[in-house]
């Protein structure tokens, strides 16, 4: 099949293909790991045997060659039956000979990519695990040809490269694999001197040391440290390790020779002469070929990385472009080196460097050109004699961003791959440290860092985390104040059972969390989804951190400790036996009499509407009386912004107690009985001195039958009768022609305290009748689940008075939805508004990592974060839902799509009644989408903030020890 078919099919055939690979139940995670063990004690390891592979399709016996007449052939092993059937059933492909693919094959467009990505991180397995499944066979003579191997290589780069689609798309992807597949005869020393120096490690701990120092900031002078230890050991080391240790420095030698600037033209001398990259290249060479000053090398080094990404499609040829591409890779080798040789003496010094290495980071794929652009002018060095401290720590904030956009750019495009291995190979996760340890974002890390100590230095800054070796990527989202044992979580948290009175730290943090102490992520999804939203209400502090971050709190993993978030996101993390006396005193208090609570009125509930009603007929008065504030803010907008918003039908809060009245089976009363009872009881486990544990256990546990029962409830035949009445005349089709949403929405969401956001359900996309009447039991239901009623329980008095009315309205499969808060997260700023969205539809409020952006009251907007969510959600109108891979080489929100955003959320402050008539000061929380650049509206509600957490006088005074109108000296000279 050829190329261009290929990038046709890529999205569409994933609905089809996925299912089949992805749930062979024939090879489950423990049938590979049994297979992997049986492999790699195997002299074949994954192959049968040596065949000759011919031409014409035919395979002959190792002693029998393809004859020339027939075209010939090549010879390398073939595969067992059980790793064929493995490709077939999983889509993961063990031990891959190259030589024996197609080119688009393997490029595996429709997987993402996935055989491409299996093979690199394969190749790091082998590399940090004895030769993983190819222990043994490694020995395995004939199996594989490596000038077979490398040819293939070649014709792999000049195929894809020469796609321009391929090329913008994934970028990223087709460099770091350059790493990895053989084309050149090159190794990648980085990744074999992090793994020897691994191994060694494991064997004698007293390496342990030196390996630390290679594996976070490698020096060309840790060559001599790690000779020194071999030649004091030697006598000591068995003959295997002695052979590691003459690889590592062997190794180290080579990686760390410096390349010959003057040579660096060669690599492109096959592009035109008058080409751009040529021309650049020959300049750089012959203008620094005898420059030794780092701090000019790195500059010019980046600059012509730039040059050659930007200017990479000048020739169509896929060698060239190889070409182009080997040098951006050999530059960033430079850079690499000179880095620790640059050691900044000023602040302009400071901010030169972190510049450039963050234009080679660019430059190297890991943050999009688009992001870039958006950003460089924020990076570029001020001509003033000095700078305030609160524009250089915005300068930080967006440096310290690049390494975050790159390390979320490994997470995504490498996730899918890494998560399935490591269901039945845990070293598996180990890979995206490597490759962020192979790549700039170590060293400009490291210069965030140096940079942002010397400047809290001269500040005074709040944050103290002792056991942190980089505490300048940690930043506050959520201020709040806790105490209580520490929990570092890596790797998936879905679906872990959590315990309210512990601080967790995340890698990725469960998308249904339940209320917890404190929480820290690596991965901290955007700062309006509906974890970070509840936080906020609850004041539970919350902080963004790094994967180092995360790594160094395992020090105090199963400790007490005490955790504070400022409002300006100073953060405190600390063992609880050092703190101070006024930090006591906060836990002194009696918090159940301080924690402010909120208690729902029933006596203004309107429970005789017993029918559907039309969306259109209620406003925001009806809000916690016929329907929720969803229904009924929605019922607002489309009363004051028609055109934005769609017809709907509101199943209001009386037809839900109407059907509670009918009888539960199995009991003596109604289900309304059944719930009224067991609230009942629970206050009688309390009042006779049951612990909280055991009145909780008891109530959950009568939850769940009642959310069981609620979900077999017979739906009473008058009410289907108007439901299909309002479809047709509301809606505009047959009730079961006509794809809708159903959404959760109950008496006890957007409280003047308190939200709600997302704790409760909605069904997507359903079309049947059938689905629709389920759809209706299992809305009716949510909010009586575990995690619903924990986070209701944590901030109501009367959690068990919830009354769920229903929003029913019709389809909108969107280019792209997300959330718009009126108020600027990151400054804090009341004029400003903060806009999050992600491709498809359900953007920004699960977490995703969603393209965020800053927009102030002039209309100046900043990219505060791009996406990094590799598959979107398509709404089909047959109903449910598809996932879909997206690329993240445009920006999802247009500079037009920007501006009518901002004019709409000065038209809702205007028009929305409550802040028309004074009563509501505050921020709203909008969901919206695009669809074909129309703008829809699903929601607004109170943005909800807990101002406990805010207005607390020890948060302030973590934000008060700091002056950030302090003008900084941006050329002298500061010491470190």
């Amino acid at each position: 099949m050829g190329k261009t078919n290929y990038m046709s099919i890529k999205y569409s055939y994933l609905l089809v293909l996925l299912p089949i690979f992805l749930w062979g139940q024939q090879y489950d995670d423990v049938k590979i790991t049994n297979l992997i063990d049986d492999y790699r004690n195997l002299d074949r390891g994954p192959y049968k045997e040596i065949n000759w592979f011919c031409e014409d399709g035919t395979v002959r016996d190792a002693k029998d060659p393809c004859p020339d007449a027939i075209g010939g052939g090549i010879q390398h092993a073939s595969y067992k039956t059980e790793v064929v059937n493995l490709s077939k059933n999983r889509h993961i492909f063990l031990g891959e000979i190259l030589a024996s693919n197609d080119v688009w094959d393997f490029w595996d467009a429709p997987f993402d990519h996935s055989r491409v990505k299996q093979y690199q991180l394969q190749r790091y397995l082998e590399s940090v695990d004895n030769g993983w499944i190819q222990e043994k066979s490694k020995f395995y003579r004939g199996a594989k040809q490596i000038e077979d191997e490398e040819e293939w290589g070649r014709k792999f780069y000049y195929t894809i490269l020469s796609s321009n689609q391929i090329l913008n798309q994934d970028f990223f992807l087709i460099r770091e694999s350059l790493r990895d597949i053989p084309h050149d005869g090159d190794t990648n020393l980085a990744q074999e001197i992090r793994s020897v120096s691994k191994i060694i490690a494991d064997k004698y701990p007293k390496f342990m040391d030196i390996r630390i120092k290679i594996h976070g900031n490698p020096e060309s002078r840790d060559i001599q440290q790690v000779q020194e230890w071999y030649d004091a050991n030697k006598p000591d080391l068995n003959q295997q390790t002695q052979a590691d240790f003459d690889k590592l420095i062997t190794d180290m030698k080579e990686f760390f020779e410096p390349v010959s600037i003057s040579e660096l033209a060669q690599m492109v001398s096959d592009w035109n002469k008058d080409s751009y990259i040529r021309t650049q290249t020959d300049w750089f060479s012959q203008t620094y070929a005898q420059e030794t000053d780092p701090s000019i090398i790195i500059p010019a080094a980046s600059g012509l990385m730039c040059d050659i990404r930007y200017n990479i499609q000048e020739d169509r040829r896929g060698t060239r472009r190889t070409s182009a591409l080997e040098l951006s890779l050999r530059l960033e080798e430079l850079i690499f080196q000179k880095s620790a040789e640059w050691v900044p003496a000023t602040v302009r010094e400071h901010m030169d460097k972190v510049h450039a290495l963050s234009e080679a980071l660019a430059s190297s794929g890991y943050v999009e050109k688009w992001e870039w652009d958006a950003v460089e002018n924020q990076l570029l060095l001020t001509t003033d004699a000095t700078m305030s401290a609160d524009k250089l720590m915005d300068f930080i904030n967006i440096a310290r961003n690049q390494v975050a956009w790159g390390t979320g750019m490994v997470n995504s495009i490498y996730g899918d791959v890494v998560e399935e291995y490591t269901g039945f190979e845990p070293l598996s996760y180990g890979f995206y440290d490597d490759r962020i340890r192979s790549s700039l974002l170590l060293p400009l890390g490291s210069s965030i860092g140096e940079f942002s100590g010397l400047i809290s230095r001269q500040l005074g800054s709040s944050t103290y985390i002792p056991v942190l070796s980089n505490a300048s990527s940690v930043r506050g989202l959520n201020p709040g104040y806790t105490r209580g044992e520490l929990v570092v979580v890596t790797g998936n948290a879905e679906g872990m059972t959590v315990d309210p009175k512990k601080i967790y730290v995340f890698d990725h943090p469960p998308s249904d969390l339940k209320p917890v102490a404190g929480i820290a992520t690596v991965s901290e999804g955007n700062l309006v989804s509906h974890v970070q939203l509840l936080a906020r209400n609850l004041g539970i502090p919350n902080t963004a951190i790094s994967a180092d971050n995360l790594s160094d709190l395992k020090n105090y993993d199963g400790k007490e400790v005490f955790y504070a978030v400022s409002d300006r996101g100073a953060v405190v993390i600390k063992p609880s036996s050092e703190m101070d006396d006024e930090e006591r005193e906060l836990f002194n208090k009696n918090e159940e009499k301080e924690k402010k609570t909120v208690r729902i009125s029933e006596d203004k509930l309107k429970l005789d509407v017993v029918n559907p009603i039309d969306m259109a007929s209620v406003n925001s008065k009806d809000s916690g009386i016929l329907c929720g504030p969803k229904a009924a803010n929605l019922g607002q907008l489309k009363q004051l912004f028609p055109d934005h918003v769609v017809n709907g039908i509101i199943i209001p809060f009386g037809v839900f107690r109407n059907h509670m009245s009918q009888k539960m089976p199995d009991t003596d009363g109604s289900y309304w009985d059944f719930l009224e009872s067991a609230f009942a009881k629970a206050r009688q486990l309390k009042d006779s001195g049951s612990s909280i544990v055991e009145v909780e256990k008891y109530q959950l546990e009568q939850l769940s039958i009642l959310r069981e029962a609620i979900a077999n409830m017979p739906i009473k035949s008058e009410f289907i009768k108007e439901l299909r009445k309002d479809f047709k005349g509301i809606l505009g089709n047959d009730m079961g022609k006509e794809p809708v949403f159903l959404r959760s929405d109950t008496n006890m969401e957007d409280l003047e305290e308190f939200t709600g956001a997302g704790l409760n359900l909605t069904v997507f996309n359903v079309v049947s009748e059938e689905k629709i009447m389920k759809g209706i039991r299992d809305v009716w239901a949510s909010p009586y689940t575990d995690r619903s009623f924990k986070w209701r329980q944590a901030y109501l008095e009367n959690p068990e008075n919830v009354y769920p009315s229903i929003l029913i309205i019709p389809t909108v499969d969107v280019d792209y939805s997300g959330v718009l808060i009126t108020k600027d997260f990151v400054h804090q700023d009341n004029k400003g508004i903060t806009i999050a969205m992600s491709r498809g539809a359900g953007g920004a409020v699960d977490g995703q990592s969603a393209e965020t952006f800053i927009v102030d009251k002039d209309g100046n907007n900043k990219l505060v974060a791009p996406a990094r969510e590799r598959l979107q959600r398509k709404l089909p109108s047959e109903g449910g839902s598809r996932m879909e891979y997206v690329n993240f080489n445009n920006p999802i929100i247009s500079k037009d799509n920007l501006k009518e955003i901002q004019q709409f959320a000065k038209s809702a402050h205007q028009t929305m009644p409550s802040s028309k008539d004074g009563s509501y000061q505050g921020a709203w929380d909008i969901e919206l989408g695009f669809k074909d650049n129309k703008l829809f509206l699903f929601q607004i509600r109170p943005f909800v903030e807990n101002s406990n957490a805010i207005t607390n006088s020890y948060l302030l005074k973590m934000d008060q020890n700091t002056d950030y109108s302090t003008e900084l000296l941006i050329n002298k000279q500061i010491a470190l």
